[in-house]
């Protein structure tokens, strides 16, 4: 899953795409490079950021869709919004995914709006918002906390009639260094959901924290936690580096069909 940020404030400055023909040239790199999924964002959540408007969001967003949309027509294309009215725009103007990193608990209409479009929604764990997330976050047990956070979202979107579920633990979303690490540690306890499992590392201060770098230094770094998290059960990378992340892919299922 390529990342493309429509915003001016999103924390890996190269993944900023603000104008429609710069979205579409990224894209178009993503695609080449092996992408199976676009995942197209007008609003930053790295640790700090506000909630935007939905005007401002949409404003962003849906030219460089349509772009996208007319260019690249056989693309799969997810919509990283925790709004339900974005998300329904994004639906009616060609893209196939909602990517929600509040899992319904910013808009509460998100769930009953996924329900009616009838199409896969991803749902991810996050410990407050993005404004307050990394703010002393405290688990009574961090693996069945979200464990049971997932259940019960589970149970409330197949009781709304959403049953094309893909689960994302939320990496550096209300998690420390440590929970972070020790989250990706037992990340194959969540394959007991039976749904695929999405990952989020690229890029991320769980890399740059260790490594003492920034995040234009951190390809290597991520590139090692997306093939650990292959190796536990994670079914899609969600990345700013569609090649490297590839040729993880391409390792760990020749490595995996030896066990």
């Amino acid at each position: 899953m390529g990342i493309l940020n429509i915003t001016p404030d999103s924390f890996y400055e190269p993944s900023r795409s603000l104008k429609p023909m710069d979205a579409i040239r990224r894209a178009e790199q993503c695609l080449s490079e092996g992408a199976a999924v676009l995942d197209i964002g007008g609003a930053s959540s790295r640790p700090g950021a506000g909630i935007i408007a939905t005007n401002e969001e949409q404003e962003r967003l849906l030219p460089a869709l349509k772009g996208i949309v007319r260019t690249f027509p056989e693309a799969i294309i997810s919509v990283d919004t925790y709004h339900a009215s974005t998300a329904r725009a994004a639906i009616e103007h060609g893209a196939h995914m909602i990517n929600d990193i509040s899992a319904g608990s910013i808009d509460p209409s998100m769930f009953k709006t996924v329900a009616e479009l009838q199409v896969p929604y991803v749902i991810m764990h996050m410990k407050g918002t993005p404004a307050n997330m990394q703010e002393n976050p405290v688990y009574g047990h961090l693996i069945k906390d979200i464990a049971g956070f997932f259940a019960e979202k589970i149970r409330q979107l197949r009781d709304a009639g959403v049953h094309d579920l893909i689960i994302d633990p939320g990496f550096g979303f209300g998690k420390t260094l440590e929970q972070n690490y020790q989250l990706l540690s037992n990340l194959d306890y969540f394959t007991m959901f039976d749904l695929p499992v999405l990952v989020g590392f690229s890029r991320k201060s769980m890399i740059n924290k260790v490594l003492a770098c920034k995040p234009e230094d951190a390809l290597h770094g991520s590139t090692v936690l997306n093939t650990i998290a292959l190796d536990k059960g994670a079914h899609i990378l969600r990345v700013h580096d569609v090649k490297a992340a590839v040729d993880a892919v391409k390792i760990s299922q020749v490595y995996q069909g030896q066990k």
